[in-house]
């Protein structure tokens, strides 16, 4: 019986010590189980990050598309509102640059506000009895380069036409005397 009993404790003692390592190979499988699905959700958490990255970055690129196109527009507007101010302000640049190569990137931007290059320039030199003397009429062109060349203040600007579009078709300056 003691034989009986000793055989059965080793049998018991060995389905104890089964069943410890299927309960501890059990808790590894439930561990790694538990750190995969923390992968998952830190792949989860990351993904949601990048994409909420993405769409604030889009929403940032949008705006400043916006605010590019407002400021563009208001260039257009100012231009297009007034257009006299605007042209002596290039007046002003002109004859008053340190430098060509200044002098001529302020001509090329003065020359978008006009139809053309060719566009007439009226010079009066003289008004009695609503009655006009004119000096000889030159090209819008020409007088930008003028004032570049010659550095003086430009004359007053006295009319100005423009066609459907915005652009000046001609100008009428009055002499500084």
């Amino acid at each position: 019986m003691i034989q009986v009993i000793r055989n059965s404790s080793r049998l018991i003692m060995l389905a104890l010590f089964v069943t410890l390592m299927a309960v501890g190979a059990g808790c590894k499988s439930k561990k790694k189980a538990a750190e995969a699905a923390a992968a998952a959700e830190k792949a989860r958490m990351e993904q949601e990050a990048a994409a909420l990255k993405k769409q604030q970055e889009e929403e940032a690129r949008r705006k400043r598309e916006a605010e590019e196109e407002a400021a563009k527009r208001a260039a257009a507007e100012a231009n297009t509102k007034n257009p006299k101010a605007k042209l002596e302000e290039y007046f002003g640049a002109i004859s008053g640059s340190g430098n060509a190569a200044s002098a001529n990137s302020s001509i090329n931007e003065a020359l978008t506000l006009f139809a053309s290059p060719d566009t007439p320039v009226l010079i009066v030199i003289h008004e009695a009895g609503g009655q006009k003397d004119y000096d000889k009429p030159t090209t819008i062109k020409n007088y930008l380069n003028y004032l570049k060349d010659q550095k003086k203040p430009a004359d007053k600007i006295g009319n100005l036409q423009f066609d459907p579009s915005g652009k000046i078709t001609e100008v009428e300056l009055v002499k500084q005397q």
